[in-house]
């Protein structure tokens, strides 16, 4: 596994995590954080694979 590989699966929970607690603080609407969950995702698997 790559450094870039594992700094994606470092990074995408956190961003997971982040989203998750703007929208339980109400800073987010539910749209934006089901928005930036799913994009860090497909963005995370799109990179992990082509690495």
């Amino acid at each position: 596994m790559s450094e870039a590989q594992l700094g994606l699966l470092t990074a995408t929970p956190i961003i997971i995590l982040f989203a998750t607690a703007l929208r339980a603080m109400g800073v987010l609407s539910t749209t934006a954080a089901v928005s930036a969950v799913s994009l860090s995702v497909a963005i995370a698997v799109a990179l992990f694979t082509t690495q």
